[in-house]
């Protein structure tokens, strides 16, 4: 049965997706906010971000400012008349007048859990800082960053090969089904919001693409890490005769090699480098202009690796 309270949903990418489906199947939606479409592929073609995609399907109303605060926008979510807005990777700092619009508030759908990895990347930060466990936080919303009481939690242990795909599959899954395990209960007054913890906080920056680059003076296990947390988004990459060849699956091979960082190497079979700190082997590999390979099958068409 569906709740009469009216909720604007507001988000982008693949993460806000599940959340925005169970919300319009338990809630009156009444509008969604996404980011305007932006150039993508190799043709640089308008495309839509994933939340307008569903949105479109369920017949929702959709506006995608590129700033919350241009004419017209506010007027728009008034209209809307929400009791409640959710907001999930959005991507926009929500001003005052949004956050106090709706009678119960902003909540918002966060990938950790909070006060540990606040900011814009949370999923690619606790694979780089070898987290064993991450997770979600519903929140509401204040005026800082991901700075909100707490109103439930929910934790994910992460696998070995976890990457930020896979673990930010699952937690927009659980994410959608905490939201509406527990939003009937906030919206009844029956759960109130705890603060944060201040003193555990951390933060999560932004990802930009030139991080992407392979640093081999740095240990082994660090670059391992750094190729699952930027899997899909940016990539890790080395230069391999001055054109960049991402590595889509690395593990560490522990060795005293005294080899200077960088230097090429095969262990087993498979293409492998000398870092820092031990070894990377390179297990499955995409050279420029070609399509993701097997690291042993690469070694085979390419007889200049050593």
């Amino acid at each position: 049965m569906t709740s009469n309270h009216r909720v604007i949903f507001m988000g982008s990418p693949d993460f806000a997706v599940p959340i925005l489906k169970s919300l319009a199947m338990n809630y009156q939606l009444v509008g969604v906010v996404t980011q305007p479409d932006r150039p993508a592929g190799r043709g640089k073609k308008l495309s839509p971000p994933p939340v307008k995609l569903a949105a479109l399907e369920f017949g929702l109303p959709v506006i995608q400012p590129e700033k919350l605060k241009e004419p017209g926008i506010f007027e728009t979510l008034e209209n809307w008349r929400p009791d409640v807005i959710v907001v999930a990777a959005f991507g926009q700092i929500l001003r005052q007048n949004v956050l106090g619009l709706p009678e119960f508030g902003c909540i918002n759908v966060h990938a950790s859990l909070l006060p540990r990895w606040r900011g814009a990347a949370p999923v690619q930060a606790a694979i780089l800082h070898g987290d064993s466990v991450s997770g979600v936080t519903i929140m509401k919303m204040d005026a800082g960053i991901d700075t909100g009481a707490i109103l439930a939690q929910s934790p994910c242990p992460l696998a070995p090969q976890e990457t930020a795909l896979s673990l930010s599959e699952k937690l927009s899954v659980m994410g959608a089904d905490l939201l509406i395990k527990i939003l009937p209960d906030y919206l009844s007054g029956k759960l109130s919001p705890v603060p944060q913890d201040e003193s555990r906080a951390t933060y999560a920056g932004l990802i930009k693409k030139e991080m992407g680059l392979l640093d081999f003076q740095k240990p082994a296990a660090e670059l391992e890490r750094q190729v699952r947390a930027f899997l899909p988004w940016p990539g890790s990459t080395f230069f391999l005769e001055d054109q960049p060849c991402k590595v889509m699956r690395a593990s560490v091979v522990q060795s005293d090699h005294g080899r200077a960082p960088g230097t090429f190497t095969i262990l087993n079979g498979f293409p492998a480098v000398y870092c820092g700190e031990d070894c990377l082997v390179l297990e499955e590999i995409q050279p420029s202009g070609k399509k993701p390979m097997n690291g042993k099958d690469f070694l085979r068409g390419y007889t200049r690796w050593v």
